[in-house]
């Protein structure tokens, strides 16, 4: 499967719309996640002070992001850390790769980075013909595929078991026959096992970078990232700079949000800090700590009155209870990031006029907002880009034509309800023998979805029917 693209956003929604079991099998994982976070969100009564935290940690270091990145810096290479500094995705694929030169690699193992797949570092590694062994189970199993991630914390959620073990047998040297869950994975493991002890370079993401000690850490459930950054000579670590808190006691309040709104779980199986190479007493570690940092639009956004954003600790909690995305699923945004933390990262990391129609595919019902761990405010910044948007004429003009003249006729009140009485009968007479299907400015809707017979009074006219009863 090929990556979408975001300008292609209307196309990739039909396409996604019309097959018949991805929105089933969106649903079976997301409704899912979506219990077991309010059943973890129930047993912890301090969530919500937990919350309150962990976005105070976030604007506080968001506020003096200069002061903690020296701090980090300085500290980072007091531990023996070599610092790069990304300004750009394509810079920060090059860091990389020319750190893998320098000690011609030829496999490289990767724990699961969703900074890695913002700058492309999967395509680079693939074009300079180095092995790329992605060791997440779940990325293990799109990496098989050529799937792009269709989730930031499930990326092979769009796959069902079937098509899994298809992949297994066709592509494990010692594959299971089993269809057990358990049997898979162990599967898996026989394949990925060799590859972690053979590999030249590991190469993780980090979920927090703590300024005072210089440490990053990751959060995993499978230890994929402990065998990807141990056993190698060479660890790189790629963080977006957003990911800084001052300290180890900024982090905890964060560790505890972060596991409960992405998986419902209390804490993750493996939390590990890492500390620069290997020292001289060290049983294991790398020979040599890199940690590339990137920018990539991030200090664009505190420019622009969207630093809000930059709390966002990648828990996927939004796409969860999202209903568009519970519809269309992740690849039908063309991005890496989909959803509704998607529909506002992309324009950033692309660019507003290449990806302003996913500001739009929002209802704005505020569900995101309601379980966001770190209370960004997501419709407030949707309606911040539409506005944008809006004034740079990146509209189509037929919805630019519709917009002023739905305002001309909300400002006048007689004549909005005279066009919706004419409108509710123009609607009745296609409600008939299907007809609906055919009504002119509805296809785009009807042609994958059901349009509700509408009823036969305006809602204005309701109103006065109820209030005319109550006297």
């Amino acid at each position: 499967m090929q990556a979408n693209k975001p300008e292609n956003f209307e196309q990739n929604v039909s396409e996604a719309l019309s097959q018949p079991n991805l929105k089933a099998v969106i649903r079976r994982t997301t409704d899912k996640a979506e219990a077991k976070r309010a059943e973890a969100v129930a047993n912890f009564p301090g969530f919500e002070n937990a919350r309150l935290q962990g976005q105070k940690v976030k604007d506080h270091t968001i506020k003096y992001m200069a002061h903690y990145l020296a701090e980090f810096e300085k500290n980072a290479k007091a531990q023996g850390a070599i610092i790069h500094w990304a300004s750009t995705a394509e810079e920060a694929s090059r860091m990389v790769l020319d750190i893998c030169r320098k000690h011609e690699a030829k496999r490289v193992t990767r724990s699961k980075s969703m900074l890695g797949e913002e700058i492309g570092l999967s395509h680079a590694l693939d074009n300079a013909d180095i092995d790329r062994v992605e060791t997440d189970l779940a990325e293990h199993i799109i990496q098989l595929a050529g799937d792009p991630p269709s989730h930031i914390v499930w990326p092979a959620m769009h796959r069902s078991r079937e098509d899994v073990i298809k992949l297994f047998r066709e592509n494990h040297k010692d594959p299971t026959y089993s269809e057990e869950i358990i049997e898979l994975v162990r599967s898996a493991r026989r394949d990925l096992r060799t590859k972690f002890l053979t590999a030249d370079i590991g190469i993780s993401g980090s979920n927090f970078l703590l300024a005072d000690s210089g440490s990053t850490c990751t959060v995993t459930n499978e230890g994929n990232a402990e065998l990807t950054t141990t056993p190698p000579k060479v660890h790189i670590v790629t963080a977006g700079i957003e990911k800084l808190v001052p300290s180890m006691a900024h982090a905890v309040p964060l560790l505890r949000l972060l596991t409960r709104s992405a998986t419902g779980g209390e804490i993750t199986q493996y939390i590990t800090f890492h500390n620069g190479p290997k020292r001289q007493n060290d049983a294991d570690g790398p020979e040599e700590y890199h940690i590339v940092l990137v920018d990539n639009g991030r200090t664009k956004m505190l420019s622009e009155g969207m630093e809000e954003m930059l709390r966002c600790i990648r828990c996927g909690a939004c796409m969860n209870h999202c209903v568009v995305y519970k519809h269309i699923g992740g690849h039908a945004y063309g991005s890496v990031y989909p959803g509704p933390m998607g529909s506002v990262l992309t324009p950033h990391l692309n660019s507003l006029k290449v990806a302003n129609k996913q500001t739009h595919a929002c209802t704005l019902n505020g569900r995101c907002e309601e379980v966001c761990p770190v209370n960004i405010p997501l419709p407030k910044l949707l309606r911040s880009l539409r506005a944008r948007s809006w004034e740079k004429k990146y509209e189509p003009l037929t919805n630019r034509f519709f917009v002023r003249a739905f305002v001309f006729m909300a400002k006048r009140p007689a004549l909005f309800q005279l066009s919706s009485s004419f409108g509710v009968m123009f609607m009745k007479l296609f409600s008939k023998n299907g007809w609906i299907r055919s009504m002119p400015m509805t296809k785009g809707w009807t042609r994958n979805r059901d349009l509700i017979e509408p009823g036969t009074q305006t809602f204005m006219q309701q109103y006065k029917k109820m209030k005319k009863g109550q006297k």
